[in-house]
């Protein structure tokens, strides 16, 4: 078992006017020589790799290594971070906005992949790197990443935020919310509601209802709430259909979460949740 002493992670939520776009800024760091922790499915990231090295394996087997500045898409499934440090990472978290923005109408192509953002929008993201090495306080680094944030994500006016509001809503609606319902709260045709949420979600609306619920359950599970029980069974039809879909979307079982959670995975979950009434609920509670 990995030194919890050893890992640290922080968040911070961004700037009002970005909270559409960013879900929350993180800082995490590891101070180990070789180790490996899964992630589970979770948004698209904008990641700047401080020091260290290492790479991101995918669920569907495909290794990818990290470059100074990555973009991981959308996952659908659990990722295993390969660490060789000290590792430090300052990252932020891309709402559907925020990622359809940046990606275009060709983002869907990127889920479960990582991008060298290097290579997409030029070295001068590097000054911003150096930036972030050199500011001395998590506060600091966030007033740079949102500045940096504002100015990659100036397209933004281009974003269907009444789009992303809906299937948020949606999401939030019910733990199983119907295809139907979102189609009808939109007014589109299901080929391009389908359309859209593969754009920005980087999943069908069933794949989203789906991974929403899980991550919610995983959350609450590892967070160990007096009412965690009861929330992650709801929307499940029998514990074996729970532990199904936890196992796919975090590579853990609902004992696990609960008994003994891996590090990552319940640090995750305490430091979003600690972010409550400051960003979207879907970001705090799942």
């Amino acid at each position: 078992m990995d030194d919890l002493s050893k890992f640290s992670l922080e968040y911070a939520a961004p700037a009002d006017d970005l909270k559409e776009l960013v879900s929350s800024f993180y800082h995490f760091r590891a101070d180990v020589e070789e180790t490996r922790q899964t992630e589970r499915a979770d948004r698209a990231q904008f990641r700047f790799l401080l020091s260290g090295s290492g790479g991101y394996e995918f669920h569907d087997g495909s290794y990818h290594e990290s470059s100074l500045i990555s973009i991981i898409g959308p996952t659908t499934g659990p990722t295993i971070g390969h660490i060789k440090g000290p590792l430090e990472i300052f990252g932020a978290g891309l709402q559907p906005a925020g990622w359809g923005t940046l990606m275009g109408t060709e983002g869907h192509k990127h889920s479960d992949s990582l991008i060298d953002a290097i290579a997409v929008f030029g070295e001068g993201l590097l000054q911003v790197r150096d930036a972030l090495i050199a500011a001395p306080t998590m506060a600091a680094k966030v007033e740079i990443a949102n500045e940096f944030a504002r100015g990659l994500l100036s397209r933004a006016d281009s974003a269907p935020f009444w789009f992303t509001r809906t299937v948020d809503k949606w999401l939030l609606s019910d733990a199983s919310p119907k295809l139907e319902d979102l189609i009808a709260e939109t007014g589109l045709s299901k080929r391009q509601v389908e359309r859209m949420t593969k754009r920005f979600y980087g999943a069908t609306p069933k794949l989203l209802a789906r991974k929403h619920r899980a991550l919610r359950a995983a959350s609450a599970l590892v967070r160990n709430d007096p009412e965690g029980a009861d929330t992650a069974a709801e929307g499940f039809y029998d514990q074996s259909h729970l532990i199904r879909e936890l196992k796919q979307f975090t590579g853990f079982t609902p004992g696990k979460m609960r008994a003994s959670p891996p590090e990552l995975n319940r640090r995750v979950a305490e430091g979003r949740k600690g972010l409550s009434g400051q960003v979207d609920p879907l970001v705090s509670d799942s």
